[in-house]
């Protein structure tokens, strides 16, 4: 009897042994895919924070507008990479970080025109970052999963950027993120 029940427990620890080892080796991420992932949902993260306060301190319908779009999109976004990243026991970053909660306390601060102008320039020059990094990404990126998920996201950030630009002229933020004018090829 002892025996049976040796062999029964032993047989056990082999198969949830088993089971987690084959877990652990078909879903794992490279560290470059994990810094990735969470730089992408950080900035995502903000991306939603900044489009609500543009939503309420803006002064044109425009900027606010699209401070709804950063809302959705982005919300849409970094809930897509959370499953792909919580299917293999990755967590990402819920919060703003403290780069992003500062720019959000010196947006927060503006209103009307010169928050329009403020917010404008940093969605130019914050998605010119993100298309850069996606591209990155999308040349190293091992799992097809995650590759799927750039895919599909850097047309969407790309549309964001070009957008930015052309509402950064518009309210006189210049549409390079710098508070200059669109330059060609941007």
């Amino acid at each position: 009897m002892r025996k049976s029940i040796i062999a029964v427990v032993s047989i056990t620890l082999l198969l949830v042994v088993g089971v987690v080892a084959s877990a652990l080796a078909a879903g794992t991420f490279t560290a470059k895919e994990k810094a990735f992932m969470k730089k992408a949902a950080a900035d995502g993260v903000a991306e939603m924070q900044l489009g609500q306060l543009a939503q309420t301190n803006a002064k044109t319908q425009e900027v606010k507008d699209f401070g709804s779009r950063m809302v959705t999109d982005h919300g849409k976004a970094n809930d897509e990479l959370t499953a792909i990243a919580q299917q293999k026991g990755l967590t990402l970053p819920s919060a703003v970080n403290r780069k992003h909660k500062m720019l959000a306390d010196k947006l927060n601060k503006l209103t009307g025109d010169a928050f329009d102008r403020a917010y404008m320039r940093e969605m130019v020059k914050e998605h010119m970052k993100d298309v850069a990094t996606f591209k990155k990404a999308q040349k190293n990126a091992q799992d097809s999963d995650l590759q799927g998920w750039i895919g599909k996201t850097l047309p969407i950030l790309e549309d964001h950027l070009k957008n930015a630009k052309e509402i950064a002229s518009r309210v006189g933020a210049g549409g390079d993120g710098k508070g200059g004018q669109i330059k060609e090829g941007m």
